[in-house]
């Protein structure tokens, strides 16, 4: 390309310069020469640090991804006729999920003759969508495929609020932990040669007691009757 447009190093316009006049300011600056939109007419090229700007993108890139929230799926399966103890505890993983920001998929699988009546499943899925205390929204409506009725469940403002406060605890800094785990006296004031003495001898451990060699009295009197014997 015989010119470009060419762009400055803080964004100022500089005009349009033959190709060699933008690689010779390139070099005087120690700098690069990135062409930034080759269809336009001329192209345009800038001076900047392509691996300052680089890393910046990168850094970009990474802090939106940080502040992205991953939403996940989770699929709990229930039985028309479920038992009590089995139902709290599937709609105990719901809560849980919910609290956690993911969505839920809940499942009705009929069997046999329990197909005949799917409005069990249905009044099933909405019982546990009222127990769930407006921790949960409907975002799919009941929905029969098969064998099988299922409804989604997303979280509700109060659960994504408790999941937004559960990250926060998560990404808390250990800032209090690190300071207390540090020694109070870091950079001790030195000691003097009697000082040193002294600690030496506060920090010796008292010798042991000898232990005790005196045999006990029954003892004593067995030996002295066995002596007899002999």
């Amino acid at each position: 390309m015989p010119k470009v447009r060419l762009i400055g190093a803080d964004g100022e316009q500089v005009g349009i310069v033959t190709t060699d006049d933008a690689r010779e300011m390139a070099r005087d600056a120690d700098l690069d020469l990135v062409e930034v939109a080759a269809g336009a007419k001329p192209p345009v090229a800038r001076l900047l640090d392509y691996s300052k700007y680089k890393y910046e993108q990168e850094q970009k890139l990474k802090q939106a991804r940080k502040h992205q929230t991953q939403v996940n799926v989770r699929e709990i399966k229930l039985r028309p006729k479920i038992a009590v103890h089995d139902y709290n505890t599937k709609k105990g993983h719901v809560t849980r999920f919910l609290k956690h920001g993911d969505k839920v998929k809940v499942t009705i699988m009929f069997r046999g003759r329990e197909q005949a009546h799917p409005e069990r499943g249905r009044d099933l899925l909405y019982r546990l969508f009222e127990d769930l205390d407006g921790l949960a929204t409907i975002e799919s409506k009941p929905l029969q495929e098969g064998r099988n009725m299922s409804m989604l469940l997303g979280p509700s403002k109060e659960a994504a609020k408790a999941a937004e406060d559960e990250k926060k605890d998560d990404d808390q800094p250990q800032a209090v932990e690190e300071a207390a785990a540090e020694p109070v006296n870091a950079h001790p004031q030195a000691m003097t040669p009697e000082q040193i003495e002294e600690s030496e001898k506060a920090t010796e451990e008292p010798e042991a007691p000898a232990e005790e060699t005196e045999e006990a009295p029954e003892a004593a009197a067995e030996e002295a009757d066995a002596s007899k014997d002999e």
